[in-house]
């Protein structure tokens, strides 16, 4: 074997090391980097609006920044005592709730023995008590680990900020790591970009807005704990299929329960708009050749969870999107893809 041999794999085993290494390096801030690019894409749009303003790149990046750390530091300055205070409030109400009454109030014939009313309730009251307690302590941790926190705060901030600045760089210094041909590359890039757009503004963004919407509900028509309920519906809203009803649903059944009516019907009433908001929404936001599955999107985000925590929700998704679109771009076929894309006939490209 000649000594240029030799040299090649001495390179890739040097390295395969570095890559380790730099793996295990940067694994406690992996998700912190990976979020920073995500915001970094979500904000795009508005860098590059006010750069064509000023033409300054520095200065818009610095300006967009800004703007991200004070969008997040602000409110969990001044929400985060709330919130431990409502979910404190929450946790100790469902000590003493019953959770049985509203449910034999509408299905009385399902409720009838007292058994089987017990067995319910004991088991709905285990759920809400783990899940509130876990709430509870999840809150507890933000401020135990609050110089952790701050440090994966300011990776993410960094990353954001550089990414953003040199968005086009880093495009082309990916592009000419991939094996593909320049056409394939210049599809596989079409794709994904619209596939994140689709799961980032399409299910994140109308997620957030639908559970605002549910919020407002709840603050107009006096809920009690309606900051953490808000929360609440803003997460329930990013799930597919399960969406905002898991939180105002309870909600207003609760109201009806309480011989509040006019509450309940006004949290229903903010309820179905949340809801329907989404069929006005995504049409405009995210293009119909670049969507997914629902079943697809959720199994990403459970799987996503156990794997990453609460950023899996976005990562679990497009982990699986990118799969699908190099899956179909090696398949080749006339044949419908999972993923809705352009025409059977433009995908036909050789790798």
């Amino acid at each position: 074997m000649d000594e240029t041999y030799f040299k090649k794999i001495g390179t890739i085993v040097v390295l395969a090391i570095l890559i380790v290494l730099s793996f295990f390096l940067l694994r406690p801030i992996l998700l912190s980097v990976v979020l920073g690019i995500f915001l970094a894409f979500l904000f795009s749009p508005v860098y590059d609006w006010l750069d064509k303003k000023i033409k300054m790149k520095n200065l818009s990046a610095i300006l967009i920044s800004t703007f991200l750390i004070l969008l997040i530091i602000l409110p969990v300055w001044f929400l985060t005592p709330i919130m431990i205070d409502q979910s404190l409030k929450i946790y100790q109400a469902t000590q003493h709730m019953d959770f049985v009454k509203p449910l034999k109030a509408i299905f009385p014939s399902l409720f009838a023995s007292d058994a089987f009313s017990r067995e319910v309730g004991s088991i709905i009251y285990s759920f809400v008590n783990n899940l509130a307690n876990s709430i509870v302590n999840s809150f507890s941790k933000l401020i135990l680990n609050f110089v952790s926190f701050s440090l994966q705060l300011a990776v993410v901030f960094f990353t954001f900020y550089f990414v953003l600045r040199d968005k086009n760089r880093l495009i082309l210094y990916i592009r000419s790591l991939l094996p593909f041909s320049k056409e394939v590359e210049n599809k596989l890039f079409e794709q994904t970009r619209g596939i994140t757009k689709s799961i980032l503004y399409g299910q994140l963004i109308i997620g957030l807005i639908q559970g605002l919407i549910a919020g407002i509900g709840f603050f107009i028509f006096g809920v009690s704990n309606a900051l953490f309920l808000t929360l609440a519906a803003c997460l329930a809203a990013v799930f597919p299929i399960i969406g905002t009803p898991i939180i105002w649903v309870p909600v207003a059944i609760y109201s009806f329960v309480g011989d509040n009516s006019i509450q309940g019907f006004g949290v229903i009433v903010f309820g179905l708009i949340a809801s329907s908001i989404d069929n006005v929404l995504r049409p405009i936001i995210v293009s119909h050749r670049t969507s997914m599955p629902v079943s697809i999107i959720l199994i990403g985000m459970i799987g996503g969870y156990f794997l990453f925590g609460i950023l899996g929700f976005i990562l679990g998704p497009l982990i699986l999107a990118y799969l699908l679109i190099l899956l179909e771009l090696y398949r080749n076929k006339k044949i419908p893809g999972l993923l809705v894309q352009e025409p059977p006939e433009k995908l036909k490209i050789s790798i």
